[in-house]
């Protein structure tokens, strides 16, 4: 017997799966609001020159006028951001008159920005323009670098030290350093914070879906990984709508980050996994959580009935062969794990490229940024629904393929839509980020239940920081449009396409299969399916042997 019957025994989806997930899935919804909050806090907002300080006379009163004379204009007819004339040009106010070869130079004394949708960013307050404009994605990638060191750390001090202790850490190491960014001065300090909040990204949601899934009886698997899926795009339009109501990037940063105290708070009285502390010889605190279920599912009788011997004679036979301790060689040693955890890495690095490059830059569609984050969040819903529906009726793999080949296409397909057809762009941007999305999602799923449980921390972790090194590429992608625009979107395309095919060629069905608990159990799995498979072969040639129809015959 599996440990998935222990909890059909105990519930099955009862009301404690059910506050479970909930309790876990909430922060999870804020977090994606800390994943995209730069597109608000790092808004680029129309800037241009300040005035000299020894030249505010009289004109100052006609700013139009004396920005004119002063600021030459670019090919579009736009005050060139980061140039102005060494003197005034007042011959530019006289209508059908320009001048050429006029000396220009820096802004010496700083910029001059548009306020009106923005009272404040990170990019007003340290002037990152100009020269420096590459500070602003330089910040995004410190933090997406946070998220691929946090994936590391979290995956493997999960397998060790269970999914709580590392889940509430992070709560913790969010809510300070979130909240500590609000009022820090220095683009620096700034940088370090945000640092420690992407660390936190992996360790959240790494141990979150782990402990829904190893809390889930096999049958509920599917809608709670999904719902994860869901929590994170609901958190997007949340963020939509904070950021519309607060304005003042401090203020917005502070918004979101405060929160994370709460979740601190009551996940001291989330229960460890049973499945980990049974992996680990914590037997009796195991029982104690298993009874406490029970109760809350309303079995307490067979909850008191259960011993360590009845819940050993549930996972005896999986747990027989477990390691005491583990490495990152564990998931490359064995034929069947290093298959698994080749082909993840190639699927998380490409979805996360796909994924981050067309969602990190929301000012590119020429919309507005609310509605777009808002677009983007609600395209996210129905694509989710669908999602769902072909993960618990067709199958994992069949799902994480065909999205990710879709959104390869509709990425490739944007190419050839004309640029000043921005909500048609938009459109279709969104629909392959929201393809995107669900097959994240569907992703994270897959892997948990593709690993055993003895390693699946570390292979979560591990294949994650592929998806952080694909965050981390995106931006360099991006930049592949100064030299063709054609690159990009290519890239992009290309990328998730490929993926999909590896997906679809390469890892096995885990839809309705008992989660795998050790490394030798899962080998056994995969030697027995092949041999299984010549038994129903050979059979079927004995039939046809029998009614004298034999291929073998045929031939000869």
């Amino acid at each position: 017997m599996a440990f998935t019957d222990l909890l059909d025994t105990l519930g099955g989806v009862g009301r404690f799966q059910l506050v479970y997930t909930a309790l876990l899935l909430l922060p999870c919804g804020l977090l994606a609001c800390h994943n995209f909050l730069q597109n608000f806090t790092a808004a680029a907002v129309p800037h241009h020159c300040q005035l000299p300080a020894n030249r505010t006379g009289a004109t100052t009163n006609d700013s139009g006028a004396w920005l004119r004379a002063t600021i030459p204009l670019d090919q579009h007819g736009v005050p060139e951001p980061c140039q102005r004339f060494t003197e005034p040009q007042w011959a530019l106010l006289s209508p059908n008159t320009s001048v050429y070869g006029v000396a220009t130079e820096d802004c010496k004394d700083g910029w001059v920005y548009d306020r009106s949708v923005f009272p404040s960013t990170i990019v007003m307050e340290w002037d990152l323009v100009c020269e420096a404009r590459t500070l602003r994605d330089l910040a995004q990638s410190i933090y997406m670098a946070g998220v691929l060191l946090g994936a590391a750390v979290f995956g493997s001090l999960a397998d060790r030290l269970g999914r709580k202790v590392p889940l509430v850490w992070s709560y913790l190491q969010l809510a300070v350093s979130g909240a500590a960014t609000a009022y820090i001065d220095s683009f620096s300090a700034y940088c370090v914070f945000r640092f420690l909040m992407g660390m936190t990204f992996s360790g959240i949601i790494l141990n979150s879906l782990s402990l829904v899934v190893e809390w889930m009886p096999t049958r509920g698997r599917t809608v709670a990984g999904i719902l994860l899926g869901f929590s994170f795009t609901v958190g997007q339009l949340i963020l939509a709508g904070v950021a519309y109501l607060i304005r003042p990037w401090r203020w917005l940063q502070f918004a979101v980050s405060a929160p994370f105290l709460i979740f601190l708070l009551y996940s001291w009285w989330l229960p460890e996994s049973s499945r980990w502390l049974l992996l680990h010889g914590k037997s009796q605190q195991a029982l104690r959580n298993l009874q406490k279920v029970a109760a809350m599912n309303g079995r307490r009788a067979e909850g008191e009935r259960l011993t360590k011997e009845v819940v050993s004679s549930y996972i005896q036979s999986e747990f027989a062969s477990v390691r005491t301790s583990n490495s990152i060689l564990d998931l490359f040693r064995t034929p069947a794990i290093r298959k698994v955890t080749c082909c993840l890495m190639v699927v998380w690095f490409s979805n996360s490229v796909a994924y981050y490059g067309l969602a990190m830059d929301l000012q590119k569609f020429g919309l507005s940024i609310y509605l777009v984050q808002a677009l983007f969040g609600i395209i996210d819903i129905p694509a989710m629904l669908v999602a769902t529906t072909t993960m618990i009726y067709v199958g994992r793999r069949a799902t994480v393929a065909s999205f990710l080949i879709l959104a390869g296409l509709m990425v490739i397909a944007n190419m050839f839509v004309p640029e000043d057809m921005q909500a048609l762009r938009t459109a279709q941007a969104a629909l392959g980020k929201g393809c995107l999305a669900s097959s994240f999602i569907c992703v994270y799923l897959f892997t948990g239940e593709l690993y055993p449980t003895e390693i699946r921390q570390m292979g979560m972790g591990f294949t994650s920081v592929n998806a952080r090194l694909g965050g981390l590429a995106a931006p360099l992608v991006t930049t592949l449009g100064e030299i063709s625009p054609v690159l990009p979107p290519l890239g992009f395309g290309t990328t998730s396409i490929l993926a999909g095919l590896v997906v679809l060629c390469f890892l096995t069905e885990t839809r309705n299969v008992p989660l795998v608990e050790t490394i030798a159990a899962m080998e056994r799995r995969m030697k027995e399916a092949p041999s299984k498979k010549e038994a129903e072969e050979k059979s079927e040639e004995i039939a046809l042997q029998q009614l004298g129809t034999s291929p073998l015959k045929e031939t000869i």
